[in-house]
């Protein structure tokens, strides 16, 4: 509960997140781009946790599972489900997933509505007193017409038109009951629609300008304008404000990394495991290489270094494929506008012999990032018997990364 807001029955909630979101423009699904500092889904799903929400259900795409574990794994009350083609088959392959909890009542909702306020879950949940189901609405102010082609047909009357908002709220036993029982296709648009047609009653409450949909590009261009930025200290007074649109149309950035060799571990090197007598120590699989390419892509778009977005005191790091942490570097890339140009990667090491694993290497790196092979480089060098690596005490690996905008 925060400030003087009365406590909430206990209830459930899932997330609609298993749409393309193509008409927002962004270089991964819409759900997962970055939204004012932070993947768009997180946004509701922390206003749901704060609320009291648990379980969350949230459909995702399929072979989404990286992405929506790097978002919102932290959160114990969220679990995934599988979406489908529609959002109608979405939501009931999320509902069915909620079914061995057997909540008493449900909130769904939209990922692409990030701003939910509390007040807005309260009037939701105080309408299910007395309905089966609860959604919020909006007034319509403007006049409607359906259109004849690219001509005006007749007025609709708006005195008695709503918009429609989620999340919208119902008793969970009669939500999954109008959804089993559905006639035909599951293409129903909105959950009230498929709660009405098997008898439940629906009640309005009101709803929220700030539950606007997050649709299309300029909704994320905007975002990235406004939001503050997390600058150590202010620009001079004189310096210019820089615009999403006049970002560089390149960027570059540089990495380092270094581990130490031992006995008994395993050696992965750019993503690809190598026979040695000695590995690689580390609190992850201390891919080296893997490790400096992500610095060195951080480091382009400003986003910190890979201990800030995986650090070694985390114990759900320990052992992790340094896979997952190239393929999150580079979904930042794309969150801020860029895609990745080349990736240009150094080991060095006295032992094992690189030169017949490098295009391997390369192979394996093109395919994380999503490159064409001729933008990724790999090359080794030798200390000629000097300093730790030459004396076989580790590896060492220093990379460089160019990013371009679109």
């Amino acid at each position: 509960m925060t400030g003087g807001s009365m406590p909430l029955p206990p209830f459930a909630a899932i997330i609609v997140a298993a749409g393309s979101g193509s008409r927002a423009g962004q270089a991964l699904p819409k759900q997962f781009a970055d939204y004012r500092g932070k993947p768009l889904v997180v946004h509701s799903a922390e206003a749901l946790v704060d609320a009291g929400a648990n379980p969350i259900v949230i459909a995702i795409p399929r072979g989404a599972e990286l992405q929506a574990m790097t978002a919102l794994g932290d959160f114990p009350q969220i679990r995934f489900v599988t979406g489908g083609a529609t959002r109608q088959q979405s939501v009931y392959n999320a509902l069915e997933e909620l079914a061995e909890f057997e909540p008493s009542l449900v909130l769904i909702h939209d990922a692409a509505r990030p701003d939910l306020p509390r007040d807005v879950i309260e009037r939701l949940l105080n309408g299910l007193r007395q309905h089966h189901g609860a959604i919020p609405v909006l007034e319509v102010v403007d006049t409607l017409l359906q259109a004849d082609g690219d001509l005006m047909g007749e007025t609709a009357p708006r005195g008695t038109m709503r918009r429609v908002q989620t999340p919208q709220a119902f008793h969970f036993g009669s939500i999954l009951g109008a959804h089993r029982g559905w006639p035909g296709e599951p293409v129903a648009t909105d959950d009230a629609q498929v709660l009405r047609e098997s008898g439940g009653d629906v009640v309005l409450v009101a709803g929220d300008e700030r539950l606007k949909k997050v649709t299309f590009a300029e909704d994320f261009a905007e975002a990235r304008v406004t939001q503050p930025s997390p600058a150590p200290a202010p620009a001079p007074a004189s310096a210019p404000v820089r615009r999403a649109a006049e970002q560089p149309p390149v960027r570059f950035g540089t990495g380092y990394d270094v581990h130490r060799l031992e006995r008994g571990e395993s050696l992965v090197l750019c993503g690809v495991e190598l026979d040695h007598t000695h590995g690689l120590a580390g609190h992850s699989d201390a891919d080296v290489g893997i490790h400096a390419i992500v610095d060195a892509l951080l480091g382009a778009i400003a986003a910190g270094d890979i201990g800030d977005h995986f650090p070694p005191s985390d114990p759900k790091w320990a052992g992790a494929s340094s896979d997952r942490f190239l393929a999150h570097a580079c979904d930042l890339v794309g969150n801020a506008g860029y895609r990745i140009a080349n990736i240009d990667v150094t080991l060095v090491c006295e032992a094992p012999k690189i030169g017949p694993h490098r295009q391997a290497m390369r192979e394996r790196l093109a395919a994380i990032c999503d490159l064409d092979l001729d933008a990724v480089s790999v090359k080794a060098t030798t200390s000629e018997g000097l300093g730790f690596t030459g004396r076989g005490e580790g590896i060492a690996a220093q990379a460089s990364a160019a990013v371009v905008l679109g």
